[in-house]
């Protein structure tokens, strides 16, 4: 176990640190080359519909054929498609761009993290999930100051070619230590990967339905706060900087987080994180320097810190009746839909209204996803849930 996550976490970081490092360039990126607030939000949301679209498959089959092939098939992928950033001159080549670059990721972290449902021992899932979780993050973190340090002194393009180098270190490092190892659990009595069975699943609707609108809120909120910081005055790298510091909090935080997911209530965590994170995403417009911004997201990483390894290990416990692929497919795809409608409905609300009122609908979007996860997850829908 030991072995198969430190390869799994090394991969994930490189490969999440080459796509965190766009994360501050990205609109101002498209914004050079013409894209309005709904071209933003669209050129956004392709990498996450793609990914929607794909996840759910992929992982299905990864339940039946493997995991391996598709995590180093991606992280090639991966480097290959990060050239098309510098190739891409127009709107809708840095869309299709994105949306290759979304088919990639539904075959590395989806299936990475059925890798380690696969074989977290009974009981510790959160803590497992929070140390991946923590790798995953942390690349993000990473990344955003990263993009943001080397287009302050070098270029935009060199950040670009500086993702596809750590995308092709991390497919070379999954293709030769990376062993196949899902089948070592398998038995008579294994789940058989099955959709509709999990539809049931009053517990999987609640995690489908929180994953989704939270990643609504971060869709909107990672699109448009470069925008916003930009509004302020603040520099690429300051604005990757509050970027980064907000990540690498919640991903230090897991280390912590995934075993509180184990002692404590999962279901009582995700709602409090959840609450901390509307709040935080609310109080984004008030914000006026580089300096309130750094404390908001100091206090918003506290939600990210409880809410994600706690409905991370409901969804490993999911994956054990319904076939982990298939589970961590759904979830993420949730993701997926929540970082695709995020910024398209964003940047509709920032070309008719403005750029803070993006801001609040992500925060109300937010309150309805907690009450449909109580309403999924309540006893009538799981009774065995504590």
């Amino acid at each position: 176990m030991k072995r198969v996550f430190s390869v799994l976490a090394i991969a994930t970081f490189s490969s999440t640190l080459g796509m965190g490092i766009i994360a501050p360039l990205l609109p101002l990126y498209a914004e050079s080359l013409g894209a309005s607030g709904i071209w933003i939000g669209v050129i956004f949301a392709g990498f996450s519909i793609s990914r929607a679209l794909f996840m759910p498959l992929i992982g299905n089959i990864s339940d039946r054929k493997g995991r391996r092939i598709f995590i180093c098939t991606g992280l090639l992928v991966y480097a290959v498609i990060s050239l098309g950033y510098i190739w891409a001159s127009r709107v809708s080549e840095l869309t299709f761009v994105r949306l290759m670059h979304g088919f990639a990721s539904a075959m590395v972290v989806p299936i990475a993290q059925a890798y380690i449902g696969d074989l977290a021992p009974e009981g510790e899932e959160g803590a497992w999930m929070g140390y991946f979780n923590a790798a995953f993050i942390a690349g993000f973190g990473f990344g955003p100051l990263m993009g943001g340090v080397l287009t302050d002194y070098f270029s935009m393009e060199t950040a670009f070619y500086t993702m596809g180098v750590l995308n092709l270190l991390a497919f070379i490092l999954a293709f030769f230590l990376l062993p196949e190892v899902h089948r070592r659990k398998e038995s008579s009595e294994s789940p058989q990967p099955s959709f509709p069975r999990m539809r049931e699943s009053g517990v999987m609707k609640g995690l489908f339905s929180f994953r989704a609108v939270q990643s609504f809120g971060m869709g909107a909120f990672m699109a448009f706060f470069p925008l916003f910081g930009d509004d302020l005055g603040l520099s690429p790298g300051r604005i990757g900087a509050v970027l980064a510091i907000y990540l690498l909090l919640i991903a230090t935080a897991q280390f912590f987080s995934g075993r509180i997911a184990d002692v404590f209530n999962r279901k009582a965590l995700v709602i409090s994180g959840s609450l901390v994170g509307l709040v935080f995403i609310a109080l984004v417009p008030s914000m006026q320097n580089f300096w309130q911004l750094l404390g908001l997201c100091i206090f918003g990483a506290v939600g990210g810190a409880l809410s994600l390894p706690a409905a991370s290990a409901l969804t490993v416990e999911e994956g054990k009746k319904y076939g982990m692929g298939s589970a961590m497919g759904v979830f993420n795809m949730a993701m997926s839909i929540g970082m695709a409608t995020g910024p398209l409905i964003g940047g509709l609300i920032a070309d008719l209204m403005n750029i803070d009122s993006v801001f609040y609908f992500g925060a109300g979007m937010g309150l309805l996803g907690i009450g449909l996860f109580i309403w999924f997850t309540s006893p009538q829908s799981k009774p065995q849930l504590t």
